[in-house]
Order: structure tokens, then sequence, then C-alpha cells
């Protein structure tokens, strides 16, 4: 029978032509990865999350400016475009340790390392921004899209992840945050890892998930990407979602829900 609903027929077909689509107006998308050092398999979580974006058809430039990554190659300083090495056909990655604080500015911002990594990689649609949350806030204090935190199944991940949000909430007013977690898929406790912190950042921060997803290192990586990591990639890429202009840091009733870091902190610990 003929389909005479247009909305049928205008309905993606699958999360990969989702994503598509939204890139027909916008070529390029930052996206913040909140760096983790108690996160033993962060490597495993970034991979699988590039994969969601090759899903896609998108290509994704990982911009590792983390403690824990190589340090920025002399280069660098002259030509950025240079030290983008290809690692596959969707994925392009940079070693950026230390390089961003090269365009701080007047304010204590480096948003100027931003605007240089887009110039130079054009063909990059994603810019997957890895590096610590004090970090992610100088490069993105103008504009700061939804940060994505990192976790695993220990308590010290955990603790370090509210620690990140916290910081986040206090500097820029973000109070939406999406979550990566690299564990076992088969260890109970991973469910609760996404409720503790959902728990702890309402109660002391004011603030949510939007959404968390499963990173499994003991997983096969040539396996078809979760639905859940599909839909939190699509989640980060919709349109404005999570990008509008911060406000500064002066809110009363902000400030007050995030004094206790204490309380939050030790609650966030214990929670699993």
């Amino acid at each position: 029978m003929r389909d005479l609903n247009p909305s049928h027929r205008h309905a993606p077909l699958d999360q990969a032509h989702g994503l598509r689509q939204l890139f027909a107006a916008s070529r390029q998308r930052f996206v913040p990865l909140v760096h983790n050092p108690h996160v033993a398999f962060g490597g495993v979580a970034m991979e699988r999350l590039c994969a969601a974006f090759a899903e896609a058809g998108l290509h994704t430039l990982v911009v590792d400016a983390a403690d824990s990554a190589s340090a920025a190659h002399e280069l660098a300083q002259v030509d950025l475009s240079a030290c983008i090495e290809k690692l596959s056909g969707s994925v392009s990655y940079i070693a950026a340790r230390g390089l961003p604080m090269r365009w701080l500015d007047a304010r204590g911002t480096t948003g100027g390392f931003l605007a240089a990594i887009a110039d130079a990689a054009p063909r990059a649609e994603v810019i997957l921004v890895h590096a610590g949350a004090s970090d992610i806030a100088r490069m993105f204090s103008r504009r700061m899209p939804r940060p994505i935190l990192q976790a695993a199944d220990a308590p010290q991940s955990l603790t370090h992840a509210y620690a990140s949000m916290k910081l986040l909430a206090q500097r820029l007013s973000v109070l939406a945050f999406d979550l990566l977690i690299a564990a076992d898929g088969a260890s109970p406790r991973v469910p609760r890892i996404a409720d503790s912190l959902a728990d702890c950042a309402d109660r002391f921060l004011g603030a949510a998930l939007a959404d968390w997803a499963l990173a499994d290192p003991t997983g096969d990586p040539d396996e078809p990407v979760p639905p859940a990591l599909s839909r939190l990639a699509a989640g980060q890429l919709h349109g404005e979602a999570g990008a509008a202009e911060p406000t500064p840091f002066h809110q009363p009733e902000l400030a007050a829900r995030a004094q206790p870091a204490a309380r939050g902190r030790a609650a966030v610990a214990h929670a699993n």
C-alpha cells in the first residue's frame, strides 16, 4: 500500500542517517571529552566514540590535550596541519599536550586554539577534544557544548568525574553532561555508576546527566556500535543542544548548590 504520510517518507532510516542529516547545515562540531586519570581504558572509550561517528560516515579529528597524551610536536608552533596523523579513513589524531596554552589570551582563555585546529583540519566533521576539566573550561569559555565525562568501575573514577563536573559548573555554569563508562559490560555495577553520578549531580550541583553509554573494553571492536553509544553520539551532534553561550558563575542559587563539595565527593566515592 502506498504511504501517504509525508512524515514517514522523510523519517531517518537509522541513527547514522539521522547524524548525516544533522551535518547538512553545519560542517564541524566540537565534542569535549573530559579526561579522567582513573579510567584505565580511556583509549577504548575514545575509540568507540569515534566508531559511533564513523558509522554515520563522519570523519573525526581527535585532539589529545590530556596530561596523559604525548607532548605536541615542535612543528605545531608553525604548522598544525603538518602534525595531524591519519589513523584510518575516518579518524585523524594530533598529540596536543600543552599546546592550547600557546593560545592563552589576556582573559586566561585558550579558545583561539580551537579556531586554529578547525582551520588546520577543514575536512574533519567532528573535532573530539580530550583534555582535563580545567583545560576544557579555558578552551570552551565562550561557547560550551555538552561535555562528556568519563568513569569506570572504580570509586576513584566516579569521584574524579564528579570533581570535573563541579569545576565546569562553577566556571562556566554548565549543568548538563553526558557520561561514557569504560567497564566490563557484565558488571552489575555499571548502571549504578550512572545513577550515582546523576543523583549527586542533582543533589549537590543542580546538574543533570543527559545520557550515558558503555564502552566495553572486553567487547569486539569490529562489532556494530551499541545503540546507547550511537544515541549519545547523535545527542552530541544534534543542532545547538548544549552549546549555548555560557553565563558567568554569579548566580547565588547555583553557587549555593555547588558549595557542599566535600559532601558531594564523599557521596560519589561511596556510591558503588
